[in-house]
């Protein structure tokens, strides 16, 4: 793909905008919790600025006879509309006394300027895949309208969190959701669950693993109680990218390069009832 954010004015070499670009994936790659569990849709291009939402309905079996004449209620659309896809971004700075030293030097240009950039973005994307966006209308894991809800317990009990989990992938199963499973939860509430399972001598965890077989993960995004459990797979939610986490070279200014970090991401969430939200007594 031509690269449509490289301006020709770009006072870097092919190497020192290679090493910005490699910087951005590596810190995406540590940095970011829900793409992996959620796949992606595209990149798309950067032009694509709307993409399909839809909302489906009749998560129900399939039939099984000898003569395919059997009723099944076929899996339709609720509800459809096209939605502008919002762009995630962080700007940061290259001084032009630290890259005339890099290169006098021979030394590695200093990235860390382009690393946190990153990093904000990272936290930026998890923050509206969990959260959406009220601003913009945009629904989260944690917001969307139609998700199963399931009131935990004290997960200071040893076994409290594994009954909790057990009960959330009952709800999603009864739901015509079966499985694989992903979990993501708070760092409190992940802490609290490597700790030993009764008399057993084997964390908490490591016996939810069994349940949730397509990861359990921490986001600093998520706060105190929350949590989620999905039952994964783009049938269910995706991630829309018109175009993926990468730099844009803004110009000059007072002699020191400007830089953005960005990406068009949208999370498309087609079965609400593929999820379910944790609650506690003080959640609305």
């Amino acid at each position: 793909m031509a690269d449509e954010l490289l301006q020709p004015d770009n006072p870097l070499s092919d190497e020192e905008w290679n090493t910005l670009q490699e910087v951005v994936v590596r810190v995406a790659r540590r940095r970011l919790v829900g793409r992996r569990f959620i796949d992606l849709y595209g990149p798309l291009g950067p032009g694509v600025q709307t993409v399909k939402s839809e909302r489906y309905v009749n998560a129900t079996p399939g039939g099984v006879d000898y003569t395919g004449d059997a009723s099944t209620a076929p899996i339709s659309v609720e509800a459809s509309r096209y939605v502008p896809i919002p762009i995630i971004y962080k700007d940061f700075q290259i001084h032009w006394r630290d890259l005339a030293a890099a290169r006098r030097f021979g030394v590695p240009l200093d990235t860390s300027a382009c690393a946190g950039a990153a990093s904000f973005c990272a936290g930026r994307e998890d923050q509206l895949l969990f959260h959406g966006e009220d601003s913009l209308g945009i629904e989260g894991l944690l917001s969307v309208k139609g998700s199963n809800a399931l009131q935990i317990g004290n997960w200071e009990e040893p076994g409290s969190g594994f009954e909790d989990v057990v009960q959330a992938t009952r709800l999603l199963n009864e739901g015509g959701h079966y499985g694989p499973y992903a979990m993501a939860v708070s760092p409190k509430r992940f802490a609290q669950l490597h700790r030993l399972y009764e008399r057993t001598g084997v964390l908490e965890v490591k016996t939810i693993r069994d349940l949730i077989t397509d990861g359990i993960y921490q986001s600093d995004v998520l706060k105190d109680d929350e949590g989620v459990i999905v039952a994964t797979g783009y049938a269910n939610f995706d991630l829309a990218l018109s175009m993926d986490l990468r730099v844009a070279y803004l110009g000059e200014e007072n002699l020191n390069l400007r830089f953005r970090v960005l990406e068009c991401a949208l999370l498309r969430i087609k079965h609400p009832d593929a999820i379910c939200v944790f609650k506690t007594k003080k959640s609305k």
